[in-house]
C-alpha cells in the first residue's frame, strides 16, 4: 500500500480546505478579535465540513495576503497553536500548507502530526511574489530531520499567482518532478485559486503519470466534480463549499453536504 493509500484509501478522497483567518502581523489580520477569532472560524468550518463527510482536511493560511516565500514565525506558531486546539475535534485525516513556504509547511507538519503537506516544492516561477524557487530537497530532509519524513507530499505542478520559467510542458515537468523528488501525488491547478484547473492539463498529467496520485487542486464545484474525478484520482476544495462559492466567506454547511452527495454518486456510494 503505498503512503497516499495510507493516509487517504482506495477511493478518490475528497481534502476540504479549513482556510484559517488572517495570521497576526498580516495585513488583513483581525486585531480585535485576535487569535481566539481565527480558532472560532476554524472549529466552526471544521465541524461543518466533517458533518458534510469529506475525507479529509487541509489548513491553510490562505488570508495571509500579500503572500510570502518565506512567512513571519508568528504565522507558523499560530496556525500549530490552533490546529493544537482542534486536534481532540479533528476525525478525518489532516494536512497543512503555510503558504508559500515548503519550510514552514514541514515545521508545521511536525509540531502537529499533520498526516500530509501541500506545497510548491520543485520549479521555478515568475510570480506576484517575485522570483519563486523552492528546494524541494531542503524541504524534504528538514522535513526527516523533524521527525516528518513519513508525511505524505503533495506536489503542486503548476503554481497558482505565477509562470514556469521551465520551457517544458506540464506534463514533462509532473513526471520528471516525480522521478526526482519522489511526492506521494502531484496537484494540477488553474490560474488563482478558485479557478479550474483545465481538464485537458488533468488528462495530460494523469496520462504521462498512471500510477501516481493526480488531484486536480483549485476551481472544483458542484457541477464539475463528476467529470473532474473521471479523471483525477481526488481533488483539494475550498471555495465551492463557502457561502455564495465565495473563498472568504464561512463554509456553508449545506454546499459542503450536496457537493459530498456528488461525490458519493460518482463513488458508488463511498
Amino acid at each position: 500500500m503505498t503512503r497516499f493509500e495510507q493516509v487517504f484509501g482506495q477511493g478518490k478522497p475528497v481534502i476540504a480546505m479549513v482556510h484559517l483567518g488572517a495570521m497576526p502581523g498580516t495585513p488583513l489580520h483581525d486585531g480585535a478579535g485576535g487569535v481566539e477569532a481565527i480558532l472560532a472560524g476554524a472549529e466552526a468550518d471544521l465541524a461543518a465540513l466533517q458533518a458534510a463527510g469529506v475525507d479529509a482536511v487541509m489548513f491553510g493560511n490562505e488570508n495571509d495576503r500579500p503572500y510570502e516565500l518565506k512567512v513571519d514565525a508568528a504565522s507558523t506558531a499560530t496556525m500549530a497553536y490552533v490546529i493544537g486546539r482542534l486536534r481532540d475535534r479533528i476525525a478525518v485525516p489532516f494536512g497543512v500548507n503555510v503558504l508559500w513556504d515548503p519550510m514552514a509547511t514541514m515545521a508545521l507538519a511536525a509540531a502537529t502530526g499533520a498526516a500530509f503537506v501541500r506545497e510548491i516544492f520543485t520549479g521555478t516561477y515568475a510570480s506576484d511574489m517575485g522570483l519563486w524557487a523552492p528546494d524541494a530537497g531542503a524541504a524534504r530532509r528538514y522535513g526527516s530531520r523533524l521527525g516528518a519524513g513519513n508525511v505524505a507530499t503533495l506536489y503542486n505542478v503548476s503554481a497558482e499567482f505565477a509562470g514556469s520559467l521551465d520551457p517544458r510542458p506540464l506534463p514533462d515537468r509532473a513526471r520528471s518532478a516525480v522521478f526526482s523528488s519522489i511526492p506521494d501525488a502531484v496537484l494540477v491547478s488553474g490560474a488563482i485559486t478558485g479557478e479550474a484547473a483545465r481538464m485537458e492539463d488533468l488528462e495530460a498529467v494523469k496520462r504521462v503519470l498512471p500510477t501516481t496520485p493526480v488531484l486536480a487542486n483549485t476551481g472544483v464545484k458542484h457541477a464539475t466534480v463528476a467529470d473532474v474525478l473521471r479523471i483525477a484520482d481526488g481533488c483539494i476544495v475550498g471555495s465551492a463549499l463557502k457561502h455564495g462559492g465565495d473563498t472568504w466567506a464561512a463554509v456553508d454547511a449545506e454546499r459542503a453536504k450536496d457537493f459530498m452527495d456528488r461525490v458519493r454518486a460518482v463513488r458508488g456510494g463511498r
